[in-house]
Protein backbone atom coordinates (compact mmCIF):
# COMPACT_ATOMS: atom_id res chain seq x y z
CA UNK A 1 0.00 0.00 0.00
CA UNK A 2 1.51 3.34 -0.92
CA UNK A 3 1.96 5.57 1.66
CA UNK A 4 0.56 8.65 0.19
CA UNK A 5 -2.98 6.83 -0.20
CA UNK A 6 -2.32 5.03 3.30
CA UNK A 7 -5.19 6.55 5.95
CA UNK A 8 -4.44 6.37 9.55
CA UNK A 9 -6.91 7.02 12.23
CA UNK A 10 -4.98 8.42 14.94
CA UNK A 11 -6.74 7.96 18.34
CA UNK A 12 -5.74 9.56 21.56
CA UNK A 13 -7.02 11.93 24.52
CA UNK A 14 -4.04 13.75 24.50
CA UNK A 15 -3.85 16.35 22.26
CA UNK A 16 -0.19 17.29 22.49
CA UNK A 17 0.76 13.17 21.78
CA UNK A 18 -1.65 13.40 19.30
CA UNK A 19 0.05 16.01 17.73
CA UNK A 20 3.07 14.33 18.23
CA UNK A 21 1.71 11.18 16.62
CA UNK A 22 0.50 13.14 13.48
CA UNK A 23 3.60 14.91 13.10
CA UNK A 24 5.43 11.42 12.50
CA UNK A 25 3.10 9.48 10.39
CA UNK A 26 2.45 13.11 8.24
CA UNK A 27 5.91 13.10 7.46
CA UNK A 28 6.22 9.36 6.71
CA UNK A 29 3.85 10.71 3.91
CA UNK A 30 0.89 9.52 5.77
CA UNK A 31 -2.95 10.53 5.64
CA UNK A 32 -3.82 11.32 8.88
CA UNK A 33 -6.85 11.57 10.67
CA UNK A 34 -7.45 12.19 14.73
CA UNK A 35 -9.93 11.36 17.32
CA UNK A 36 -9.76 12.29 20.25
CA UNK A 37 -11.40 9.83 22.48
CA UNK A 38 -12.26 6.03 21.80
CA UNK A 39 -16.55 6.75 21.18
CA UNK A 40 -15.25 8.87 18.35
CA UNK A 41 -13.24 6.37 16.81
CA UNK A 42 -15.79 4.04 16.60
CA UNK A 43 -18.32 6.38 14.97
CA UNK A 44 -15.74 7.42 12.52
CA UNK A 45 -14.89 4.19 11.92
CA UNK A 46 -18.56 3.68 11.04
CA UNK A 47 -18.69 6.14 8.55
CA UNK A 48 -15.49 6.39 6.87
CA UNK A 49 -12.90 3.85 5.23
CA UNK A 50 -9.01 3.39 7.06
CA UNK A 51 -5.89 1.47 6.41
CA UNK A 52 -4.89 1.65 9.75
CA UNK A 53 -6.09 2.58 13.28
CA UNK A 54 -3.10 3.56 16.07
CA UNK A 55 -5.34 3.72 19.31
CA UNK A 56 -4.52 4.54 22.86
CA UNK A 57 -5.55 1.69 25.48
CA UNK A 58 -6.18 4.76 28.16
CA UNK A 59 -8.71 7.63 27.43
CA UNK A 60 -11.02 9.55 29.60
CA UNK A 61 -14.99 8.48 27.66
CA UNK A 62 -13.81 4.91 26.26
CA UNK A 63 -11.01 3.00 26.76
CA UNK A 64 -9.27 1.29 23.64
CA UNK A 65 -10.11 -2.14 24.77
CA UNK A 66 -13.49 -1.28 24.39
CA UNK A 67 -13.28 0.76 21.35
CA UNK A 68 -11.42 -2.25 19.42
CA UNK A 69 -14.00 -4.29 19.86
CA UNK A 70 -16.36 -2.30 18.97
CA UNK A 71 -13.93 -1.48 15.97
CA UNK A 72 -13.63 -4.98 15.36
CA UNK A 73 -17.22 -5.79 15.18
CA UNK A 74 -17.75 -3.21 12.19
CA UNK A 75 -14.52 -3.60 10.25
CA UNK A 76 -12.79 -7.31 11.43
CA UNK A 77 -10.38 -6.80 8.44
CA UNK A 78 -9.02 -3.38 9.62
CA UNK A 79 -5.40 -3.42 11.58
CA UNK A 80 -6.01 -1.82 14.49
CA UNK A 81 -1.93 -0.79 16.60
CA UNK A 82 -2.22 -0.17 20.04
CA UNK A 83 -0.16 2.88 22.27
CA UNK A 84 0.30 1.95 25.95
CA UNK A 85 2.55 3.37 28.37
CA UNK A 86 5.67 0.51 29.34
CA UNK A 87 4.20 -0.39 32.51
CA UNK A 88 0.70 -1.46 31.10
CA UNK A 89 2.19 -3.66 28.65
CA UNK A 90 0.10 -6.90 29.53
CA UNK A 91 -2.68 -5.18 28.13
CA UNK A 92 -1.72 -4.26 25.03
CA UNK A 93 -1.08 -7.95 24.65
CA UNK A 94 -4.02 -8.77 25.68
CA UNK A 95 -5.66 -6.36 23.28
CA UNK A 96 -3.46 -8.34 20.46
CA UNK A 97 -5.00 -11.61 21.98
CA UNK A 98 -8.25 -9.98 20.92
CA UNK A 99 -7.61 -9.10 17.49
CA UNK A 100 -5.00 -5.95 17.87
CA UNK A 101 -2.13 -6.05 15.12
CA UNK A 102 0.94 -5.05 17.31
CA UNK A 103 1.63 -2.62 19.87
CA UNK A 104 4.06 0.52 20.73
CA UNK A 105 4.89 1.60 24.04
CA UNK A 106 4.89 5.22 24.98
CA UNK A 107 7.02 7.31 24.72
CA UNK A 108 6.59 6.03 21.22
CA UNK A 109 9.98 5.94 19.12
CA UNK A 110 9.47 7.30 15.98
CA UNK A 111 11.25 4.96 13.74
CA UNK A 112 9.83 1.90 15.83
CA UNK A 113 6.76 3.26 15.14
CA UNK A 114 7.23 3.81 11.38
CA UNK A 115 8.08 0.01 10.95
CA UNK A 116 5.09 -1.32 12.47
CA UNK A 117 2.84 0.82 11.02
CA UNK A 118 5.16 -0.26 7.62
CA UNK A 119 4.82 -3.96 8.78
CA UNK A 120 1.07 -3.98 9.24
CA UNK A 121 -0.32 -1.79 5.96
CA UNK A 122 2.08 -4.46 4.30
CA UNK A 123 0.24 -6.99 5.93
CA UNK A 124 -2.90 -5.94 5.28
CA UNK A 125 -1.90 -5.59 1.65
CA UNK A 126 -1.00 -9.24 1.24
CA UNK A 127 -4.49 -10.45 2.40
CA UNK A 128 -6.44 -8.03 0.35
CA UNK A 129 -4.04 -9.36 -2.56
CA UNK A 130 -4.74 -12.80 -1.37
CA UNK A 131 -8.54 -12.75 -1.15
CA UNK A 132 -8.50 -10.66 -4.54
CA UNK A 133 -6.46 -13.52 -6.37
CA UNK A 134 -8.63 -16.04 -4.78
CA UNK A 135 -11.64 -14.53 -6.04
CA UNK A 136 -10.06 -13.70 -9.26
CA UNK A 137 -8.73 -17.38 -9.76
CA UNK A 138 -12.30 -19.03 -8.96
CA UNK A 139 -13.41 -20.81 -5.60
CA UNK A 140 -13.08 -24.36 -7.76
CA UNK A 141 -9.48 -23.84 -7.52
CA UNK A 142 -7.56 -24.63 -4.07
CA UNK A 143 -3.50 -24.62 -3.97
CA UNK A 144 -3.43 -25.77 -0.48
CA UNK A 145 -0.25 -24.71 0.78
CA UNK A 146 1.72 -23.09 -2.24
CA UNK A 147 1.61 -19.41 -0.57
CA UNK A 148 2.45 -16.19 -2.22
CA UNK A 149 1.58 -12.92 -3.90
CA UNK A 150 4.53 -12.05 -4.98
CA UNK A 151 4.59 -11.75 -9.36
CA UNK A 152 6.03 -14.89 -9.94
CA UNK A 153 3.70 -16.70 -8.03
CA UNK A 154 0.73 -14.84 -9.42
CA UNK A 155 1.94 -15.71 -12.59
CA UNK A 156 2.25 -19.41 -11.24
CA UNK A 157 -1.18 -19.64 -10.05
CA UNK A 158 -2.64 -18.46 -13.35
CA UNK A 159 -0.66 -20.71 -15.40
CA UNK A 160 -2.14 -23.17 -13.30
CA UNK A 161 -5.89 -21.93 -13.77
CA UNK A 162 -5.25 -22.99 -17.28
CA UNK A 163 -2.89 -26.08 -17.01
CA UNK A 164 -4.79 -28.25 -14.06
CA UNK A 165 -7.87 -28.66 -16.11
CA UNK A 166 -6.06 -30.19 -18.97
CA UNK A 167 -4.50 -33.61 -19.80
CA UNK A 168 -0.67 -32.50 -20.52
CA UNK A 169 2.19 -33.33 -19.49
CA UNK A 170 4.04 -31.16 -16.85
CA UNK A 171 7.84 -30.43 -16.00
CA UNK A 172 8.08 -28.73 -12.41
CA UNK A 173 11.44 -27.24 -11.92
CA UNK A 174 13.63 -25.69 -9.27
CA UNK A 175 15.74 -25.63 -6.24
CA UNK A 176 15.09 -28.24 -4.03
CA UNK A 177 13.10 -26.72 -1.08
CA UNK A 178 11.08 -24.40 -3.97
CA UNK A 179 7.62 -26.68 -3.99
CA UNK A 180 7.25 -28.65 -6.40
CA UNK A 181 5.46 -31.18 -5.14
CA UNK A 182 2.67 -29.20 -3.92
CA UNK A 183 2.68 -27.77 -7.39
CA UNK A 184 1.66 -31.52 -8.67
CA UNK A 185 -0.76 -32.12 -6.13
CA UNK A 186 -2.24 -28.92 -7.11
CA UNK A 187 -2.04 -30.09 -10.46
CA UNK A 188 -3.65 -33.15 -9.55
CA UNK A 189 -6.35 -32.20 -7.31
CA UNK A 190 -7.88 -29.41 -9.86
CA UNK A 191 -7.26 -31.89 -12.79
CA UNK A 192 -10.71 -34.04 -13.88
CA UNK A 193 -8.41 -36.58 -12.35
CA UNK A 194 -8.78 -35.67 -8.82
CA UNK A 195 -11.18 -38.50 -7.96
CA UNK A 196 -8.21 -40.90 -9.31
CA UNK A 197 -4.96 -42.05 -7.47
CA UNK A 198 -1.80 -39.43 -7.30
CA UNK A 199 1.34 -41.82 -6.98
CA UNK A 200 4.58 -40.12 -6.59
CA UNK A 201 8.08 -41.85 -7.17
CA UNK A 202 11.03 -40.38 -5.95
CA UNK A 203 13.64 -41.17 -8.87
CA UNK A 204 16.47 -40.36 -6.75
CA UNK A 205 15.86 -42.91 -3.66
CA UNK A 206 15.95 -45.91 -5.78
CA UNK A 207 18.38 -47.83 -7.50
CA UNK A 208 18.15 -48.34 -11.26
CA UNK A 209 16.99 -51.90 -10.92
CA UNK A 210 14.89 -51.33 -8.34
CA UNK A 211 13.18 -48.34 -9.82
CA UNK A 212 12.65 -49.96 -13.02
CA UNK A 213 10.44 -52.42 -10.66
CA UNK A 214 8.58 -49.81 -9.07
CA UNK A 215 7.45 -47.87 -12.26
CA UNK A 216 6.62 -50.96 -14.12
CA UNK A 217 5.95 -54.21 -11.77
CA UNK A 218 7.48 -57.16 -12.29
CA UNK A 219 5.88 -60.88 -12.78
CA UNK A 220 6.92 -63.60 -10.17
CA UNK A 221 10.72 -64.96 -10.51
CA UNK A 222 11.57 -61.81 -12.49
CA UNK A 223 14.87 -61.71 -10.74
CA UNK A 224 16.14 -63.35 -7.14
CA UNK A 225 13.56 -62.38 -4.55
CA UNK A 226 10.67 -61.96 -6.88
CA UNK A 227 8.48 -64.08 -5.11
CA UNK A 228 5.22 -62.94 -6.50
CA UNK A 229 3.71 -60.74 -8.97
CA UNK A 230 3.60 -56.84 -8.26
CA UNK A 231 1.93 -53.61 -9.86
CA UNK A 232 4.45 -51.52 -10.49
CA UNK A 233 3.29 -47.63 -9.94
CA UNK A 234 2.06 -46.62 -14.20
CA UNK A 235 -0.54 -49.53 -13.03
CA UNK A 236 -1.50 -48.23 -9.40
CA UNK A 237 -1.66 -44.73 -10.85
CA UNK A 238 -4.27 -46.25 -13.87
CA UNK A 239 -7.05 -43.27 -14.34
CA UNK A 240 -5.07 -40.99 -12.27
CA UNK A 241 -1.99 -39.24 -11.98
CA UNK A 242 2.06 -40.28 -11.60
CA UNK A 243 4.31 -37.57 -10.28
CA UNK A 244 7.77 -38.63 -11.13
CA UNK A 245 10.08 -36.30 -8.82
CA UNK A 246 14.00 -35.96 -9.18
CA UNK A 247 13.63 -37.35 -13.01
CA UNK A 248 17.01 -35.72 -13.71
CA UNK A 249 18.55 -39.06 -12.04
CA UNK A 250 17.27 -41.71 -13.66
CA UNK A 251 18.86 -43.51 -16.21
CA UNK A 252 19.13 -43.54 -20.04
CA UNK A 253 17.87 -46.97 -20.03
CA UNK A 254 14.57 -46.29 -17.79
CA UNK A 255 13.94 -42.61 -19.61
CA UNK A 256 13.44 -44.90 -22.90
CA UNK A 257 10.85 -46.97 -21.31
CA UNK A 258 9.53 -43.99 -19.60
CA UNK A 259 9.46 -42.65 -23.57
CA UNK A 260 7.55 -45.63 -24.80
CA UNK A 261 4.98 -45.41 -22.22
CA UNK A 262 4.19 -41.48 -23.30
CA UNK A 263 4.54 -42.58 -26.95
CA UNK A 264 2.21 -45.47 -26.96
CA UNK A 265 0.50 -46.29 -23.02
CA UNK A 266 1.38 -49.56 -22.42
CA UNK A 267 4.89 -51.13 -21.85
CA UNK A 268 5.73 -55.02 -19.98
CA UNK A 269 6.14 -55.70 -16.70
CA UNK A 270 9.92 -56.91 -15.42
CA UNK A 271 10.32 -60.69 -16.64
CA UNK A 272 6.61 -60.35 -18.45
CA UNK A 273 5.83 -60.23 -22.08
CA UNK A 274 2.26 -59.28 -21.93
CA UNK A 275 2.28 -55.38 -22.98
CA UNK A 276 -0.59 -53.53 -20.15
CA UNK A 277 -1.97 -50.63 -21.59
CA UNK A 278 -2.51 -47.80 -18.73
CA UNK A 279 -3.96 -44.28 -18.86
CA UNK A 280 -1.82 -41.96 -16.76
CA UNK A 281 -0.94 -38.70 -16.82
CA UNK A 282 2.84 -37.51 -15.75
CA UNK A 283 3.88 -34.91 -14.10
CA UNK A 284 8.11 -34.67 -13.77
CA UNK A 285 9.75 -32.10 -11.27
CA UNK A 286 13.98 -31.81 -10.74
CA UNK A 287 16.14 -29.51 -9.39
CA UNK A 288 18.62 -30.45 -12.48
CA UNK A 289 18.99 -28.00 -15.64
CA UNK A 290 17.79 -30.53 -17.98
CA UNK A 291 18.69 -29.07 -21.00
CA UNK A 292 22.49 -28.95 -20.02
CA UNK A 293 21.87 -32.74 -19.52
CA UNK A 294 20.60 -33.42 -23.08
CA UNK A 295 23.31 -30.88 -23.99
CA UNK A 296 25.79 -33.52 -22.57
CA UNK A 297 24.16 -36.64 -23.18
CA UNK A 298 23.35 -37.72 -19.97
CA UNK A 299 19.66 -37.28 -20.73
CA UNK A 300 16.95 -37.75 -23.94
CA UNK A 301 16.07 -35.25 -25.84
CA UNK A 302 13.02 -36.89 -27.26
CA UNK A 303 12.16 -37.42 -23.44
CA UNK A 304 12.53 -34.07 -22.72
CA UNK A 305 10.27 -32.42 -24.73
CA UNK A 306 7.61 -34.67 -24.49
CA UNK A 307 8.03 -34.01 -20.60
CA UNK A 308 7.85 -30.07 -21.07
CA UNK A 309 4.59 -29.60 -22.78
CA UNK A 310 4.18 -27.59 -20.26
CA UNK A 311 7.27 -26.33 -18.10
CA UNK A 312 6.50 -24.32 -14.37
CA UNK A 313 9.71 -23.09 -12.90
CA UNK A 314 9.24 -22.20 -9.25
CA UNK A 315 11.43 -18.83 -8.36
CA UNK A 316 13.43 -19.69 -4.96
CA UNK A 317 12.86 -17.88 -1.89
CA UNK A 318 15.54 -15.47 -2.20
CA UNK A 319 13.53 -13.75 -5.52
CA UNK A 320 10.41 -13.47 -3.69
CA UNK A 321 11.02 -11.85 -0.53
CA UNK A 322 8.03 -9.95 -0.11
CA UNK A 323 6.15 -13.93 0.13
CA UNK A 324 8.35 -14.36 3.68
CA UNK A 325 6.05 -12.33 6.03
CA UNK A 326 3.24 -14.35 4.73
CA UNK A 327 5.03 -17.83 4.63
CA UNK A 328 6.44 -17.45 8.27
CA UNK A 329 3.41 -16.09 9.85
CA UNK A 330 1.72 -19.29 8.21
CA UNK A 331 4.58 -21.57 9.88
CA UNK A 332 4.11 -19.94 12.83
CA UNK A 333 0.65 -20.73 12.85
CA UNK A 334 0.94 -24.15 12.01
CA UNK A 335 3.78 -25.35 14.66
CA UNK A 336 2.23 -22.82 17.33
CA UNK A 337 -1.36 -25.22 17.11
CA UNK A 338 1.32 -28.15 16.82
CA UNK A 339 3.11 -27.68 20.04
CA UNK A 340 0.60 -26.35 22.09
CA UNK A 341 1.89 -22.50 22.20
CA UNK A 342 0.18 -19.26 22.17
CA UNK A 343 3.01 -17.34 20.04
CA UNK A 344 1.33 -14.27 18.57
CA UNK A 345 4.13 -13.22 15.91
CA UNK A 346 7.63 -12.29 15.35
CA UNK A 347 9.60 -9.06 16.20
CA UNK A 348 10.46 -6.88 13.87
CA UNK A 349 14.38 -7.48 14.55
CA UNK A 350 13.35 -10.97 13.67
CA UNK A 351 11.54 -10.36 10.31
CA UNK A 352 14.20 -7.89 9.35
CA UNK A 353 16.53 -11.13 9.62
CA UNK A 354 14.21 -13.14 7.40
CA UNK A 355 14.20 -10.97 4.91
CA UNK A 356 17.85 -10.73 4.87
CA UNK A 357 18.84 -14.02 4.64
CA UNK A 358 19.08 -15.71 1.37
CA UNK A 359 17.48 -18.77 2.00
CA UNK A 360 19.69 -21.81 0.19
CA UNK A 361 17.29 -24.22 1.35
CA UNK A 362 14.30 -22.49 -0.25
CA UNK A 363 10.76 -22.65 1.70
CA UNK A 364 11.87 -26.43 3.22
CA UNK A 365 14.68 -24.25 5.29
CA UNK A 366 11.80 -20.91 6.55
CA UNK A 367 9.58 -23.85 7.66
CA UNK A 368 12.35 -26.10 9.31
CA UNK A 369 13.75 -22.36 11.10
CA UNK A 370 9.95 -21.22 12.24
CA UNK A 371 9.41 -24.86 13.45
CA UNK A 372 12.51 -24.47 15.82
CA UNK A 373 11.58 -20.83 16.61
CA UNK A 374 8.19 -22.18 17.99
CA UNK A 375 9.99 -25.10 19.79
CA UNK A 376 12.68 -22.55 21.51
CA UNK A 377 10.32 -19.65 22.34
CA UNK A 378 9.73 -19.13 25.95
CA UNK A 379 7.33 -15.93 25.44
CA UNK A 380 4.52 -14.64 22.98
CA UNK A 381 6.66 -13.57 20.38
CA UNK A 382 9.86 -14.81 17.93
CA UNK A 383 12.61 -12.91 18.65
CA UNK A 384 16.37 -12.83 16.80
CA UNK A 385 17.76 -15.63 19.97
CA UNK A 386 15.17 -18.02 18.22
CA UNK A 387 16.77 -17.85 15.30
CA UNK A 388 19.97 -19.99 13.69
CA UNK A 389 22.99 -18.49 13.87
CA UNK A 390 23.41 -18.20 10.21
CA UNK A 391 20.17 -16.29 9.96
CA UNK A 392 21.34 -14.07 12.78
CA UNK A 393 24.72 -13.35 10.84
CA UNK A 394 22.89 -12.47 7.83
CA UNK A 395 21.02 -9.83 9.75
CA UNK A 396 24.17 -8.12 11.34
CA UNK A 397 25.89 -8.03 8.10
CA UNK A 398 23.26 -6.69 6.15
CA UNK A 399 24.11 -2.96 5.41
CA UNK A 400 20.71 -1.62 5.00
CA UNK A 401 20.98 -0.12 1.53
CA UNK A 402 18.23 3.09 1.73
CA UNK A 403 17.64 5.11 4.77
CA UNK A 404 16.54 7.99 5.39
CA UNK A 405 18.75 10.45 6.49
CA UNK A 406 17.82 14.11 7.54
CA UNK A 407 19.37 17.06 6.03
CA UNK A 408 19.67 15.48 2.74
CA UNK A 409 17.51 16.88 -0.02
CA UNK A 410 14.34 15.39 -1.72
CA UNK A 411 16.54 14.58 -4.89
CA UNK A 412 19.39 13.08 -2.73
CA UNK A 413 16.86 10.81 -1.42
CA UNK A 414 15.31 9.84 -5.02
CA UNK A 415 18.95 9.33 -6.06
CA UNK A 416 20.10 7.11 -3.40
CA UNK A 417 16.19 4.78 -3.35
CA UNK A 418 16.85 4.49 -7.30
CA UNK A 419 20.28 3.26 -6.55
CA UNK A 420 19.51 0.93 -3.99
CA UNK A 421 16.75 -0.58 -5.93
CA UNK A 422 18.83 -1.18 -9.26
CA UNK A 423 21.19 -2.91 -6.44
CA UNK A 424 18.69 -4.89 -5.25
CA UNK A 425 17.17 -6.38 -8.59
CA UNK A 426 20.99 -7.10 -10.15
CA UNK A 427 20.22 -3.83 -12.71
CA UNK A 428 17.25 -4.86 -14.03
CA UNK A 429 15.84 -1.62 -15.13
CA UNK A 430 12.00 -3.20 -16.21
CA UNK A 431 12.13 -4.94 -12.58
CA UNK A 432 13.29 -1.90 -10.66
CA UNK A 433 10.52 0.28 -12.38
CA UNK A 434 8.11 -1.70 -11.01
CA UNK A 435 9.08 -1.88 -7.74
CA UNK A 436 9.65 1.78 -7.98
CA UNK A 437 5.92 2.44 -9.46
CA UNK A 438 6.94 4.22 -12.48
CA UNK A 439 7.71 3.83 -16.16
CA UNK A 440 10.84 2.28 -17.53
CA UNK A 441 11.01 5.74 -19.50
CA UNK A 442 10.44 7.83 -16.72
CA UNK A 443 13.61 5.76 -14.55
CA UNK A 444 15.28 6.03 -17.55
CA UNK A 445 14.92 10.35 -17.70
CA UNK A 446 16.23 9.61 -13.56
CA UNK A 447 19.23 7.76 -14.47
CA UNK A 448 20.41 10.72 -16.81
CA UNK A 449 18.94 13.21 -14.77
CA UNK A 450 21.42 12.00 -11.80
CA UNK A 451 23.85 10.42 -13.86
CA UNK A 452 23.65 7.07 -13.20
CA UNK A 453 24.69 5.45 -16.12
Amino acid sequence: MEKAKAVILVVDDDVAHRTMLKAHLGGEGYEIVEADDGDVAIHLAREREFDLVLLDLKMKRVGGMEALEAIQEVKPELPVIIITAFSSVENAVEAMKKGAFDYVTKPVDASELALTVERALSFERLQQENAALKERLGEKFDFGNIIGSSRPMRELFETLVLVAPSDATVLITGESGTGKELVANAVHQNSPRSDGPFVKVNCAALHENLLESELFGHEKGAFTGAAEQRKGRFELAHKGTLFLDEIGDMSLTTQAKILRVLQEGEFERLGGTKSIRVDVRLLAATHKDLQQMVAEGSFRQDLFFRLSVVPLELPPLRERPEDIPTLAGHFLEKYSAKNRKDIRGLHPEALDALLAYAWPGNIRELENTLERAVILCLGEQIGLRELPVSVREAAASTVRPFALRPGHTLKEMEKDLIRATLAQTDGNRTRAAEILGITRQTLQNKLREYRLG
